[in-house]
Protein backbone atom coordinates (compact mmCIF):
# COMPACT_ATOMS: atom_id res chain seq x y z
CA UNK A 1 0.00 0.00 0.00
CA UNK A 2 0.61 3.94 -0.18
CA UNK A 3 1.46 6.08 2.64
CA UNK A 4 -1.59 7.76 1.58
CA UNK A 5 -4.52 5.06 1.08
CA UNK A 6 -8.18 4.97 1.86
CA UNK A 7 -9.96 3.23 5.03
CA UNK A 8 -10.99 0.92 2.37
CA UNK A 9 -7.77 0.29 1.08
CA UNK A 10 -7.00 -0.82 4.36
CA UNK A 11 -9.41 -2.92 5.02
CA UNK A 12 -9.24 -5.20 1.78
CA UNK A 13 -5.82 -5.41 2.77
CA UNK A 14 -6.43 -6.42 6.25
CA UNK A 15 -8.95 -9.12 5.19
CA UNK A 16 -6.69 -10.18 2.66
CA UNK A 17 -3.36 -11.06 5.40
CA UNK A 18 -6.36 -12.88 7.33
CA UNK A 19 -6.40 -15.53 4.66
CA UNK A 20 -9.90 -14.38 3.70
CA UNK A 21 -10.03 -14.77 -0.35
CA UNK A 22 -14.14 -13.70 -1.00
CA UNK A 23 -16.76 -11.46 0.33
CA UNK A 24 -20.39 -12.19 0.40
CA UNK A 25 -21.78 -8.35 -0.29
CA UNK A 26 -25.53 -7.32 -0.77
CA UNK A 27 -27.00 -4.82 -3.32
CA UNK A 28 -26.00 -1.34 -1.28
CA UNK A 29 -23.12 -2.71 0.19
CA UNK A 30 -20.08 0.50 0.37
CA UNK A 31 -18.66 0.39 -3.80
CA UNK A 32 -16.00 1.41 -1.53
CA UNK A 33 -15.35 -1.16 0.31
CA UNK A 34 -16.32 -3.77 -2.71
CA UNK A 35 -14.20 -1.75 -5.16
CA UNK A 36 -10.73 -1.93 -2.25
CA UNK A 37 -11.41 -5.66 -1.85
CA UNK A 38 -11.02 -6.05 -5.72
CA UNK A 39 -8.35 -4.37 -6.37
CA UNK A 40 -6.55 -6.34 -3.32
CA UNK A 41 -7.43 -9.79 -5.48
CA UNK A 42 -10.43 -10.59 -2.92
CA UNK A 43 -13.39 -12.39 -5.37
CA UNK A 44 -16.58 -10.41 -4.65
CA UNK A 45 -20.06 -12.71 -4.85
CA UNK A 46 -22.92 -10.58 -5.10
CA UNK A 47 -25.94 -11.72 -3.39
CA UNK A 48 -29.52 -11.07 -3.40
CA UNK A 49 -30.28 -11.07 0.38
CA UNK A 50 -28.47 -10.30 3.97
CA UNK A 51 -29.42 -13.46 5.24
CA UNK A 52 -27.63 -15.54 2.59
CA UNK A 53 -24.67 -13.23 2.28
CA UNK A 54 -23.95 -14.32 6.39
CA UNK A 55 -24.98 -17.89 5.73
CA UNK A 56 -22.38 -17.96 3.04
CA UNK A 57 -19.73 -16.12 5.10
CA UNK A 58 -20.73 -18.17 7.97
CA UNK A 59 -19.81 -22.16 5.27
CA UNK A 60 -17.05 -20.52 4.24
CA UNK A 61 -15.87 -19.74 7.93
CA UNK A 62 -16.29 -23.45 8.32
CA UNK A 63 -15.30 -24.77 4.71
CA UNK A 64 -11.88 -22.88 4.73
CA UNK A 65 -10.94 -21.99 8.54
CA UNK A 66 -10.19 -18.57 8.06
CA UNK A 67 -12.81 -15.53 9.06
CA UNK A 68 -15.62 -15.42 6.68
CA UNK A 69 -16.99 -11.92 5.43
CA UNK A 70 -20.39 -10.07 4.70
CA UNK A 71 -20.67 -6.59 3.15
CA UNK A 72 -24.57 -5.67 4.04
CA UNK A 73 -26.56 -2.45 4.22
CA UNK A 74 -28.88 -1.86 6.93
CA UNK A 75 -30.85 0.97 5.15
CA UNK A 76 -32.74 -1.97 3.30
CA UNK A 77 -33.92 -3.66 6.56
CA UNK A 78 -32.32 -4.88 10.01
CA UNK A 79 -33.96 -7.99 10.22
CA UNK A 80 -32.07 -10.44 8.01
CA UNK A 81 -28.95 -9.09 9.21
CA UNK A 82 -29.71 -10.40 12.70
CA UNK A 83 -30.87 -13.36 11.42
CA UNK A 84 -27.59 -13.80 9.22
CA UNK A 85 -25.33 -13.04 12.48
CA UNK A 86 -27.31 -14.85 14.79
CA UNK A 87 -26.95 -17.63 12.51
CA UNK A 88 -23.36 -17.58 12.35
CA UNK A 89 -22.98 -16.99 15.91
CA UNK A 90 -24.70 -19.87 16.46
CA UNK A 91 -23.13 -21.85 14.75
CA UNK A 92 -19.84 -20.88 16.30
CA UNK A 93 -18.29 -19.39 12.50
CA UNK A 94 -15.81 -16.78 12.41
CA UNK A 95 -17.45 -14.17 10.67
CA UNK A 96 -17.02 -10.29 9.97
CA UNK A 97 -20.45 -8.28 9.12
CA UNK A 98 -19.65 -5.24 7.49
CA UNK A 99 -22.14 -2.16 7.52
CA UNK A 100 -22.67 1.40 6.92
CA UNK A 101 -23.44 3.41 9.26
CA UNK A 102 -27.31 3.79 9.03
CA UNK A 103 -30.10 1.87 11.22
CA UNK A 104 -29.67 0.74 14.97
CA UNK A 105 -26.65 -1.07 14.73
CA UNK A 106 -27.30 -1.74 18.49
CA UNK A 107 -30.52 -4.67 17.57
CA UNK A 108 -26.89 -6.56 16.62
CA UNK A 109 -25.54 -7.00 20.06
CA UNK A 110 -27.92 -9.66 21.30
CA UNK A 111 -25.87 -11.79 18.67
CA UNK A 112 -22.57 -11.14 17.85
CA UNK A 113 -19.52 -11.15 19.65
CA UNK A 114 -18.59 -7.67 19.70
CA UNK A 115 -19.11 -4.55 17.45
CA UNK A 116 -16.95 -1.69 16.33
CA UNK A 117 -16.71 1.70 14.39
CA UNK A 118 -13.66 1.71 12.25
CA UNK A 119 -12.29 5.57 11.74
CA UNK A 120 -9.46 6.60 9.63
CA UNK A 121 -6.97 6.79 12.17
CA UNK A 122 -7.11 3.01 13.57
CA UNK A 123 -8.94 1.58 10.69
CA UNK A 124 -6.10 -1.41 10.62
CA UNK A 125 -6.24 -1.67 14.33
CA UNK A 126 -10.00 -2.48 14.26
CA UNK A 127 -10.44 -4.45 11.28
CA UNK A 128 -7.30 -6.59 13.20
CA UNK A 129 -9.12 -6.97 16.37
CA UNK A 130 -12.49 -7.62 14.13
CA UNK A 131 -10.53 -11.10 12.70
CA UNK A 132 -8.71 -11.80 15.88
CA UNK A 133 -12.16 -11.41 18.18
CA UNK A 134 -14.03 -14.28 15.41
CA UNK A 135 -11.60 -16.30 15.12
CA UNK A 136 -11.55 -16.51 18.69
CA UNK A 137 -13.09 -19.75 20.53
CA UNK A 138 -16.37 -19.59 20.97
CA UNK A 139 -16.11 -18.63 17.54
CA UNK A 140 -19.08 -16.04 15.91
CA UNK A 141 -20.06 -12.58 14.56
CA UNK A 142 -18.58 -9.48 14.51
CA UNK A 143 -19.91 -6.56 13.71
CA UNK A 144 -18.37 -4.14 12.14
CA UNK A 145 -19.71 -0.75 11.23
CA UNK A 146 -17.70 1.78 8.56
CA UNK A 147 -20.15 4.94 7.80
CA UNK A 148 -20.30 5.69 4.09
CA UNK A 149 -18.72 8.95 4.52
CA UNK A 150 -15.69 7.79 5.88
CA UNK A 151 -15.01 4.12 3.88
CA UNK A 152 -13.17 6.54 0.84
CA UNK A 153 -11.42 9.19 3.63
CA UNK A 154 -7.44 8.98 3.32
CA UNK A 155 -5.83 7.38 6.81
CA UNK A 156 -2.23 6.14 7.34
CA UNK A 157 -1.46 2.04 7.17
CA UNK A 158 -0.57 0.58 10.12
CA UNK A 159 0.85 -2.65 10.67
CA UNK A 160 -1.14 -5.54 12.58
CA UNK A 161 -1.54 -8.68 13.21
CA UNK A 162 -4.69 -10.24 11.93
CA UNK A 163 -4.27 -13.70 12.22
CA UNK A 164 -4.60 -15.56 15.49
CA UNK A 165 -1.57 -16.96 17.21
CA UNK A 166 -1.43 -20.60 17.55
CA UNK A 167 -2.51 -21.87 20.76
CA UNK A 168 0.26 -22.96 23.35
CA UNK A 169 1.20 -26.34 23.95
CA UNK A 170 -1.33 -28.49 26.75
CA UNK A 171 1.15 -28.81 30.18
CA UNK A 172 2.43 -31.85 30.80
CA UNK A 173 0.52 -32.67 33.87
CA UNK A 174 -2.54 -32.09 32.19
CA UNK A 175 -1.96 -34.70 29.62
CA UNK A 176 -0.65 -37.36 32.02
CA UNK A 177 -4.09 -36.89 33.72
CA UNK A 178 -6.10 -37.25 30.56
CA UNK A 179 -3.56 -40.49 29.80
CA UNK A 180 -4.53 -41.47 33.15
CA UNK A 181 -8.29 -41.41 32.86
CA UNK A 182 -8.33 -42.81 29.96
CA UNK A 183 -6.46 -45.97 30.50
CA UNK A 184 -8.20 -46.96 33.89
CA UNK A 185 -11.35 -47.01 31.87
CA UNK A 186 -13.28 -50.60 30.75
CA UNK A 187 -15.48 -49.01 28.11
CA UNK A 188 -14.42 -45.34 27.46
CA UNK A 189 -16.68 -43.80 24.83
CA UNK A 190 -15.46 -40.59 22.32
CA UNK A 191 -17.73 -37.95 21.09
CA UNK A 192 -16.02 -35.40 18.83
CA UNK A 193 -18.01 -32.00 17.96
CA UNK A 194 -17.65 -28.75 15.96
CA UNK A 195 -14.12 -28.06 16.81
CA UNK A 196 -12.38 -31.07 14.93
CA UNK A 197 -11.63 -30.89 11.67
CA UNK A 198 -9.75 -32.91 9.01
CA UNK A 199 -6.18 -32.22 10.98
CA UNK A 200 -8.06 -34.13 13.75
CA UNK A 201 -9.63 -36.45 12.07
CA UNK A 202 -7.04 -38.69 11.46
CA UNK A 203 -5.92 -38.59 15.19
CA UNK A 204 -9.17 -39.44 16.55
CA UNK A 205 -9.72 -42.50 14.24
CA UNK A 206 -6.06 -43.77 15.58
CA UNK A 207 -6.95 -43.20 19.21
CA UNK A 208 -10.28 -44.68 18.79
CA UNK A 209 -8.26 -47.71 16.91
CA UNK A 210 -5.76 -48.18 19.77
CA UNK A 211 -7.79 -48.05 22.80
CA UNK A 212 -9.95 -49.22 21.27
CA UNK A 213 -13.38 -47.30 21.74
CA UNK A 214 -16.44 -46.20 20.02
CA UNK A 215 -17.17 -42.94 18.53
CA UNK A 216 -20.29 -40.65 18.72
CA UNK A 217 -21.08 -37.18 17.32
CA UNK A 218 -22.42 -33.93 17.46
CA UNK A 219 -24.34 -32.92 13.92
CA UNK A 220 -21.67 -31.02 13.60
CA UNK A 221 -19.27 -33.18 14.25
CA UNK A 222 -19.93 -35.76 11.57
CA UNK A 223 -17.26 -37.38 9.98
CA UNK A 224 -14.50 -37.15 12.67
CA UNK A 225 -14.51 -40.76 12.42
CA UNK A 226 -16.09 -42.38 8.60
CA UNK A 227 -19.30 -43.23 8.81
CA UNK A 228 -18.70 -47.06 7.40
CA UNK A 229 -16.13 -47.44 10.54
CA UNK A 230 -17.13 -50.18 12.45
CA UNK A 231 -15.97 -47.92 15.34
CA UNK A 232 -18.48 -44.95 14.51
CA UNK A 233 -21.84 -45.74 16.38
CA UNK A 234 -23.67 -42.13 15.30
CA UNK A 235 -24.98 -39.28 17.25
CA UNK A 236 -24.96 -38.21 20.55
CA UNK A 237 -28.08 -38.60 22.43
CA UNK A 238 -29.01 -39.75 26.16
CA UNK A 239 -30.37 -42.92 25.47
CA UNK A 240 -27.50 -43.99 22.69
CA UNK A 241 -27.19 -47.45 23.73
CA UNK A 242 -23.75 -47.59 23.91
CA UNK A 243 -23.42 -44.91 26.84
CA UNK A 244 -25.11 -47.09 28.81
CA UNK A 245 -22.26 -49.19 29.13
CA UNK A 246 -19.40 -45.77 29.27
CA UNK A 247 -17.55 -45.58 32.35
CA UNK A 248 -15.96 -42.29 31.10
CA UNK A 249 -16.96 -40.48 28.08
CA UNK A 250 -13.74 -38.13 26.31
CA UNK A 251 -15.53 -35.16 25.18
CA UNK A 252 -13.31 -34.14 21.48
CA UNK A 253 -13.97 -30.75 20.63
CA UNK A 254 -17.50 -29.91 21.97
CA UNK A 255 -19.16 -27.03 21.83
CA UNK A 256 -22.18 -26.19 24.86
CA UNK A 257 -24.38 -24.83 21.90
CA UNK A 258 -24.24 -28.35 20.19
CA UNK A 259 -26.41 -30.30 22.88
CA UNK A 260 -29.40 -30.33 24.00
CA UNK A 261 -30.26 -30.19 27.57
CA UNK A 262 -30.16 -34.26 28.55
CA UNK A 263 -27.68 -35.19 26.29
CA UNK A 264 -25.41 -36.71 28.49
CA UNK A 265 -26.34 -39.20 30.82
CA UNK A 266 -26.32 -38.75 34.50
CA UNK A 267 -23.67 -40.08 36.42
CA UNK A 268 -21.11 -41.14 33.76
CA UNK A 269 -17.79 -39.45 34.22
CA UNK A 270 -16.80 -36.56 31.68
CA UNK A 271 -13.22 -35.44 30.51
CA UNK A 272 -12.77 -32.76 27.55
CA UNK A 273 -10.40 -32.06 24.88
CA UNK A 274 -11.28 -28.94 23.68
CA UNK A 275 -9.35 -26.21 21.13
CA UNK A 276 -10.18 -23.15 23.02
CA UNK A 277 -9.59 -22.49 26.80
CA UNK A 278 -11.55 -23.81 29.78
CA UNK A 279 -10.94 -24.16 33.08
CA UNK A 280 -12.11 -28.13 32.99
CA UNK A 281 -10.35 -29.17 29.73
CA UNK A 282 -7.19 -29.80 28.29
CA UNK A 283 -6.92 -27.24 25.70
CA UNK A 284 -5.03 -26.26 22.29
CA UNK A 285 -4.26 -28.14 19.20
CA UNK A 286 -6.47 -31.38 19.38
CA UNK A 287 -4.32 -33.02 16.96
CA UNK A 288 -1.62 -32.46 18.72
CA UNK A 289 -3.25 -33.29 22.11
CA UNK A 290 -4.04 -37.07 20.95
CA UNK A 291 -0.76 -37.01 19.14
CA UNK A 292 1.21 -36.06 22.90
CA UNK A 293 -1.39 -38.71 24.39
CA UNK A 294 0.15 -42.12 21.91
CA UNK A 295 2.84 -42.11 24.11
CA UNK A 296 1.16 -41.73 27.07
CA UNK A 297 -0.92 -45.06 26.38
CA UNK A 298 1.18 -46.99 24.28
CA UNK A 299 1.76 -50.08 26.75
CA UNK A 300 -1.65 -49.44 28.72
CA UNK A 301 -4.24 -52.00 29.25
CA UNK A 302 -6.23 -51.47 26.43
CA UNK A 303 -10.60 -51.37 26.83
CA UNK A 304 -13.11 -53.99 26.80
CA UNK A 305 -15.05 -53.34 24.17
CA UNK A 306 -16.10 -56.57 22.15
CA UNK A 307 -15.72 -55.07 18.96
CA UNK A 308 -18.34 -57.82 17.16
CA UNK A 309 -21.01 -56.60 19.79
CA UNK A 310 -20.07 -52.64 18.94
CA UNK A 311 -20.81 -53.69 15.35
CA UNK A 312 -24.26 -55.51 16.23
CA UNK A 313 -25.83 -53.10 18.32
CA UNK A 314 -24.74 -50.12 15.24
CA UNK A 315 -26.35 -52.53 13.22
CA UNK A 316 -29.22 -52.14 14.88
CA UNK A 317 -29.62 -49.30 15.34
CA UNK A 318 -30.23 -48.23 11.81
CA UNK A 319 -33.79 -47.10 11.26
CA UNK A 320 -36.44 -49.44 10.06
CA UNK A 321 -37.53 -48.96 6.26
CA UNK A 322 -40.36 -46.24 5.81
CA UNK A 323 -43.52 -47.74 4.95
CA UNK A 324 -45.41 -46.92 2.29
CA UNK A 325 -45.07 -43.59 0.36
CA UNK A 326 -42.11 -41.53 -0.53
CA UNK A 327 -40.28 -40.57 2.96
CA UNK A 328 -37.99 -38.12 3.06
CA UNK A 329 -35.07 -40.03 4.59
CA UNK A 330 -35.43 -41.88 1.51
CA UNK A 331 -34.46 -38.79 -1.06
CA UNK A 332 -31.11 -38.25 1.72
CA UNK A 333 -30.38 -42.04 1.00
CA UNK A 334 -30.55 -42.16 -2.24
CA UNK A 335 -28.63 -39.06 -3.39
CA UNK A 336 -26.11 -40.38 -1.21
CA UNK A 337 -26.18 -44.12 -2.88
CA UNK A 338 -26.05 -42.17 -6.05
CA UNK A 339 -23.07 -39.78 -5.58
CA UNK A 340 -19.09 -40.70 -4.50
CA UNK A 341 -17.69 -40.29 -1.81
CA UNK A 342 -16.58 -37.13 -0.97
CA UNK A 343 -19.24 -35.15 -1.49
CA UNK A 344 -20.59 -32.76 0.17
CA UNK A 345 -24.39 -32.77 1.72
CA UNK A 346 -25.87 -28.95 2.57
CA UNK A 347 -28.75 -29.64 5.21
CA UNK A 348 -31.48 -27.89 7.19
CA UNK A 349 -33.84 -30.84 7.93
CA UNK A 350 -32.77 -33.19 10.60
CA UNK A 351 -31.70 -36.19 8.53
CA UNK A 352 -28.02 -36.16 8.70
CA UNK A 353 -27.50 -39.28 10.09
CA UNK A 354 -28.99 -40.54 6.60
CA UNK A 355 -25.82 -39.37 4.74
CA UNK A 356 -22.81 -41.25 5.89
CA UNK A 357 -19.92 -39.02 5.65
CA UNK A 358 -15.89 -39.86 5.42
CA UNK A 359 -14.54 -36.58 6.90
CA UNK A 360 -15.65 -33.33 8.44
CA UNK A 361 -17.51 -31.02 6.82
CA UNK A 362 -19.01 -33.09 4.29
CA UNK A 363 -22.45 -33.02 6.06
CA UNK A 364 -23.03 -28.78 6.36
CA UNK A 365 -25.95 -28.44 9.07
CA UNK A 366 -26.78 -25.61 11.12
CA UNK A 367 -26.74 -25.83 15.19
CA UNK A 368 -30.35 -26.26 16.54
CA UNK A 369 -32.89 -24.47 14.55
CA UNK A 370 -32.29 -24.64 11.48
CA UNK A 371 -31.82 -20.59 9.58
CA UNK A 372 -34.93 -21.10 7.08
CA UNK A 373 -33.44 -21.65 3.74
CA UNK A 374 -29.80 -22.97 5.04
CA UNK A 375 -29.48 -25.31 2.18
CA UNK A 376 -29.07 -23.21 -0.55
CA UNK A 377 -26.68 -20.66 0.29
CA UNK A 378 -24.54 -23.15 2.16
CA UNK A 379 -23.95 -25.07 -0.73
CA UNK A 380 -23.37 -22.10 -2.81
CA UNK A 381 -20.72 -21.53 -0.60
CA UNK A 382 -19.42 -24.71 -0.54
CA UNK A 383 -19.62 -25.24 -4.38
CA UNK A 384 -16.80 -22.09 -4.47
CA UNK A 385 -14.65 -23.33 -1.13
CA UNK A 386 -14.12 -26.81 -2.54
CA UNK A 387 -14.75 -26.31 -6.45
CA UNK A 388 -13.43 -29.55 -7.11
CA UNK A 389 -16.18 -31.38 -5.33
CA UNK A 390 -20.14 -31.63 -6.08
CA UNK A 391 -22.41 -30.33 -3.47
CA UNK A 392 -25.70 -31.39 -2.70
CA UNK A 393 -28.58 -29.50 -0.89
CA UNK A 394 -31.54 -30.05 0.56
CA UNK A 395 -33.56 -28.91 2.62
CA UNK A 396 -37.61 -28.29 3.20
CA UNK A 397 -39.64 -26.79 0.44
CA UNK A 398 -40.20 -23.68 2.59
CA UNK A 399 -36.66 -23.04 2.58
CA UNK A 400 -36.23 -23.01 -0.94
CA UNK A 401 -39.05 -20.41 -1.15
CA UNK A 402 -37.56 -17.89 1.42
CA UNK A 403 -34.30 -17.88 -0.53
CA UNK A 404 -35.93 -17.59 -3.76
CA UNK A 405 -34.37 -14.68 -4.64
CA UNK A 406 -30.96 -16.57 -4.46
CA UNK A 407 -31.92 -18.79 -7.37
CA UNK A 408 -30.49 -15.90 -9.51
CA UNK A 409 -27.36 -16.03 -7.89
CA UNK A 410 -26.50 -19.52 -8.17
CA UNK A 411 -27.23 -19.08 -12.09
CA UNK A 412 -25.00 -16.31 -11.98
CA UNK A 413 -22.21 -17.80 -10.61
CA UNK A 414 -22.69 -21.10 -13.03
CA UNK A 415 -23.06 -23.87 -9.54
CA UNK A 416 -23.41 -26.96 -10.70
CA UNK A 417 -25.21 -28.22 -7.40
CA UNK A 418 -27.82 -30.05 -7.15
CA UNK A 419 -31.00 -29.04 -4.93
CA UNK A 420 -33.57 -31.41 -3.45
CA UNK A 421 -36.96 -29.66 -2.16
CA UNK A 422 -38.65 -31.40 0.03
CA UNK A 423 -42.25 -30.58 -0.66
CA UNK A 424 -44.74 -32.38 1.15
CA UNK A 425 -47.16 -33.57 -1.57
CA UNK A 426 -45.95 -30.57 -3.81
CA UNK A 427 -48.33 -28.16 -1.55
CA UNK A 428 -45.15 -25.55 -1.96
CA UNK A 429 -44.91 -24.00 -5.47
CA UNK A 430 -40.92 -23.74 -5.87
CA UNK A 431 -40.71 -24.06 -9.03
CA UNK A 432 -41.97 -20.68 -10.61
CA UNK A 433 -38.91 -18.78 -8.74
CA UNK A 434 -36.47 -21.23 -10.13
CA UNK A 435 -37.36 -21.56 -13.52
CA UNK A 436 -37.15 -17.73 -13.77
CA UNK A 437 -34.02 -17.14 -12.64
CA UNK A 438 -32.76 -19.96 -15.28
CA UNK A 439 -32.89 -23.16 -13.19
CA UNK A 440 -33.65 -26.80 -14.79
CA UNK A 441 -36.37 -27.81 -12.79
CA UNK A 442 -37.51 -31.50 -12.31
CA UNK A 443 -40.48 -33.12 -10.43
CA UNK A 444 -40.52 -36.65 -8.89
CA UNK A 445 -42.95 -37.95 -6.75
CA UNK A 446 -41.69 -41.24 -5.99
CA UNK A 447 -38.19 -43.10 -5.72
CA UNK A 448 -37.83 -44.50 -9.71
CA UNK A 449 -38.86 -41.05 -10.76
CA UNK A 450 -36.08 -39.03 -8.41
CA UNK A 451 -33.59 -41.88 -9.52
CA UNK A 452 -33.66 -40.52 -12.43
CA UNK A 453 -34.22 -36.68 -11.92
CA UNK A 454 -31.04 -36.90 -9.58
CA UNK A 455 -28.86 -38.79 -11.94
CA UNK A 456 -29.81 -36.14 -15.03
CA UNK A 457 -29.26 -33.45 -12.46
CA UNK A 458 -26.04 -34.44 -11.03
CA UNK A 459 -24.66 -34.98 -14.96
CA UNK A 460 -25.35 -31.70 -15.73
CA UNK A 461 -22.96 -28.97 -15.27
CA UNK A 462 -25.54 -26.37 -14.20
CA UNK A 463 -27.55 -25.83 -11.29
CA UNK A 464 -30.53 -28.49 -11.09
CA UNK A 465 -33.86 -28.15 -8.60
CA UNK A 466 -35.66 -31.05 -8.06
CA UNK A 467 -39.08 -30.76 -6.59
CA UNK A 468 -39.48 -33.97 -4.54
CA UNK A 469 -42.94 -34.60 -3.91
CA UNK A 470 -42.56 -36.29 -0.77
CA UNK A 471 -45.29 -38.09 1.75
CA UNK A 472 -46.76 -36.07 4.55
Amino acid sequence: MSQRTSVAAIVADSLARANVTRVFAVPGASRSVVDAARAHGLVVIETAGATAACVMAAVTAEVVDAPGVALVSLRSGLTPVVDGAAHATRDRAAVIVFSDGEGDARLLEPVVKASVVVDPASAAHWIAHAAQAAMADPRGAVHVTIPDDLAGAPAVPVATAVRRAPPPPPPADALDALAETIARAVHPVLVAGLETGPDDAKWIRALAESLPAPVLTTTKGKGALPDPHPLALGSISADHPVLAQADVVVEIGIDAVELMPGDWPPGVPRTRISRGPHDDAVSGAIALIIEELAPRLRGRTRADWDVAALDRLKRSLRPPPPGSGFARRRVVEIAREMTPAGSVLALDVPLADAWASVNPRECLTPNGVATLGFALPAALAAALARDETRIVAIGAAAGFDAMADEWATAVRLDAPIVAVALNQAGATDVATAARAAGVDVVTAADEAGFRAAFERGWRGHATTLIDAHVSR
